[in-house]
């Protein structure tokens, strides 16, 4: 088994995180263990990403990833900071080519046939659909999967609590990314908490 799928077999849903001060990177992380799910995407869409991920590392039981990497530059200051994979909204030779040859788990957004291709012509197998909701949801990932049996998906974009079983109901996903585990605004480390335990449980 690939290190990804290792990585996306962990738990069935990957919280998405955005975080805008240092200072909640090892509560949020903690609250997300406690509840079950250890492995965390830090989007890189904040000054404070890199400094987070390398505080999530830190906490015991976390699998630390980052998200939104989108060229070679991104994906070399995060495994400095200590990221166990990364995750991109697309996937181009450039960043593909670099990933592969650093040997990283790499998880690269798909919303077409060609990007799947794209991918399997650099020998990756495991991709996110994103994103899952706008790119056709359900039906949509259906039809690309029929022709790429090999292929494992990670849906992302749009899934919620209420609809994360129909997704994990289908047998290429092998877990979903989602943002609703981790509210924006002040850390509330009980909720956060109860939502991976629900996340948990819902799958």
């Amino acid at each position: 088994m690939k290190p990804i799928e290792r990585i996306m077999r962990t738990a069935p849903v990957i919280p998405v995180l955005v975080i805008n001060h240092v200072a909640d990177a090892m509560p949020i992380a903690r609250a997300l263990v406690e509840g079950g799910l250890n492995v965390l995407e830090v989007t890189l869409r904040t000054d404070a990403a890199l400094e987070a991920i390398a505080e999530m590392t830190q906490v015991e039981g976390a699998i630390v990833g980052a998200g939104t990497v989108t060229n070679p530059a991104q994906m070399n200051a995060v495994l400095s900071a200590g990221a166990e994979f990364i995750v991109s909204p697309g996937l181009t030779e450039n960043l593909g080519r670099a990933a592969v040859a650093a040997d990283i788990p790499f998880l690269p957004g798909i919303a077409n046939a060609g990007d799947i291709m794209r991918g399997m012509d650099l020998g990756l197998e495991h991709f996110k659909f994103f994103p899952a909701v706008a790119a056709g949801g359900i039906p949509s990932l259906k039809a690309l999967a029929g022709p790429f049996g090999g292929c494992r998906f990670c849906p992302t974009g749009g899934i919620a609590e209420a609809s994360m079983a129909d997704w994990l109901a289908l047998s290429q996903v092998l877990c979903v990314g989602g943002s609703w585990v981790v509210p924006a605004g002040p850390v509330d480390s009980d909720l956060i908490r109860a939502n991976a335990k629900a996340a948990l449980q819902a799958s």
